[in-house]
């Protein structure tokens, strides 16, 4: 490998040259690579393309979840949501036990329990996780699509961001199919609430219906924040407060 020692400071690539800095001074290697062809077909590269099939698959089955519930992860989400719930599917793809290494499946691997384990308690938004900002417990039942808040006061119970004058609080429930790659998704009407601080206050959650589509039954639930102002609710435009956990999936 080369070893560039002009007078000029170069980075990138030129001319098929690549230049880049290390600690020893600035460096060049030739650009290059093995070609697609090469590694599609030949029998050296059965690793690396067993590899990358699983790895488009768990990509694949990630990005049906989240899309399973766009309308609630658009409000509470951070930069690393997709790589971190990829990481997910791949630890669950790994343990199906049926199919053989580069075909193994997301949805095999579910049924192993601890699949399902892997995904329960997901946070969408690591910046501001539901054990951190909740500081009470809930009742809920996957039965009945319900989840309940006793005595709840939120100046006590709850992380207030600067500024909130509103809380809302909404349940969500998916029904995903990975293997027809279709899913059916409900959620229950918005609890809004004052920020008030010492006001106890019961209050119930409940989904319209609980999807039946197959596969996957995963609840989810959003807490978000507002600012109101002359007498309209604005959601905060940092987002980074609002929160998104997968409360329980079977």
């Amino acid at each position: 490998m080369a070893k560039f020692e002009g007078i000029f400071d170069i980075e990138g690539t030129l001319k098929g040259m690549t230049f880049y800095k290390t600690a020893e001074g600035i460096r060049i290697r030739t650009k290059g690579g093995i070609s697609k062809k090469r590694i599609m077909n030949d029998p050296a590269f059965a690793r690396t393309r067993e590899n990358g099939a699983e790895f488009s698959h768990s990509a694949k089955m990630s990005q049906l979840l989240r899309h399973s519930v766009s309308t609630l992860v658009d409000h509470a989400k951070d930069s690393r949501t997709s790589s971190r719930l990829n990481q997910i599917m791949s630890r669950i793809k790994n343990m199906d036990t049926v199919n053989v290494r580069g075909e193994r499946t997301v949805q095999e691997g579910l049924n192993n329990p601890v699949g399902i384990q892997e995904l329960t308690g997901f946070d969408f938004n690591k910046h501001s996780t539901l054990s951190s900002v909740l500081k009470k417990s809930y009742v809920f039942s996957a039965a009945d699509g319900k989840l309940t808040l006793t005595d709840f006061i939120n100046g006590k119970h709850l992380q207030l961001p600067p500024g909130v004058s509103k809380i809302g609080f909404r349940l969500g429930a998916s029904s995903i199919d990975f293997s027809g790659q279709s899913y059916e998704f409900v959620e229950s009407p918005q609890e809004l609430m004052n920020v008030e601080l010492y006001i106890p206050t019961t209050f119930t959650l409940t989904l319209p219906s609980i999807p039946s589509g197959g596969g996957l039954l995963c609840f989810f639930f959003l807490i978000e924040f507002y600012q109101e102002i002359n007498g309209v609710d604005y959601p905060l435009k940092n987002k980074q407060f609002n929160v998104l956990n997968m409360i329980a999936a079977s």
